[in-house]
């Protein structure tokens, strides 16, 4: 149950990034940003009560919440919609495909938790898939996403290290908190944070332009980006530690680039797939159980 729900949670979450290319055309970036935390805040306001059976929060407790939402919430809707409307939603899964390494290696500087060497080697993998594809855009204009490709391919790798930030800060946050407060509080933060420069960018925006299909993609991308995928992983993170959760983002960058493909008519070229090939390689090697774990697992069993 707990490995569900850390994979659908993954999945939603590529899909809402591919999907949310289109929203950043029909929306200025802050105001879908801020629209998407209103969105799921309304969803989500009887979640914010405090549970009964609940212990207070303490001070590093609420600091840690602030730190979840304004890392994993806040700067990863603006460098993701912001970097996805640069570069292609196929670009932005081979990026995403470097998240694994990046929890590893958050863990070893925060955490101090050993990385054994062939998670090293998914740390060069990811590098090198990444280089190829920045490699790529030098001196090419893309049709689709213009010559801020190598810009918005940045942002989304700024994305990434946010998302690994928030696989660490919410194993700490699931062990005090339930998913439902945990899901309600971020986003409340998140809502708050932006708030300001969403209302200046809705001043001026004209509301009218955006067509109904528009609408209803910004409702399933709140209630997705805000809702569902953080109580997912916050349930499954309740069960299993942050290091084993972090192979589950391996389905982020295939959902996104799925999607880009299929939905969005996106086309995989040589070099883009080349890149993809070796992320892959690397997101096996950090995934896969070690000897010592799979002596463990046939010994219990």
């Amino acid at each position: 149950m707990a490995y569900g729900c850390l994979a659908l949670s993954m999945s939603l979450v590529g899909s809402y990034v591919a999907l949310s290319k289109p929203l950043t055309t029909a929306l200025p970036v802050f105001l879908l940003a801020w629209l998407r935390f209103g969105i799921a805040g309304i969803a989500m306001l009887h979640w914010l009560k405090k549970p009964a059976n609940e212990a207070p929060m303490s001070r590093q407790t609420r600091w840690l919440v602030f730190l979840e939402s304004f890392i994993g919430n806040f700067m990863f809707s603006i460098c993701m919609l912001f970097g996805v409307s640069m570069t292609s939603a196929v670009s932005a899964g081979v990026i995403m495909s470097a998240i694994p390494a990046a929890v590893a290696m958050l863990s070893w500087i925060f955490l101090r938790e050993q990385i054994p060497l062939r998670v090293w080697g998914a740390v060069a993998c990811a590098v090198a898939g990444i280089g190829l594809l920045a490699w790529s855009h030098i001196g090419a204009v893309d049709s689709v996403t213009g010559d801020k490709a190598w810009l918005g391919n940045l942002l989304v790798f700024c994305a990434v290290l946010c998302e690994a930030a928030y696989a660490v800060i919410g194993k700490k946050l699931s062990g005090v908190l339930s998913p439902r407060r945990i899901s309600s509080l971020i986003n409340l933060w998140g809502f708050l944070l932006m708030t300001p420069m969403g209302i200046y960018w809705a001043l001026r925006f004209d509301f009218a332009a955006v067509h109904g299909g528009s609408w209803l993609l910004l409702v399933f991308y709140s209630l997705a980006a805000s809702v569902w995928t953080v109580w997912l992983w916050m349930t499954g993170l309740k069960r299993v530690p942050a290091n084993l959760a972090g192979v589950f983002t391996v389905m982020l960058p295939i959902s996104a680039t799925l999607v880009g493909v299929l939905v969005l008519g996106e086309t995989l070229s040589a070099m883009q797939l080349a890149a993809f090939a070796i992320a892959t390689v690397g997101v096996m090697l950090a995934t896969a159980p070690s000897r010592q774990a799979l002596k463990r697992r046939y010994t219990d069993s």
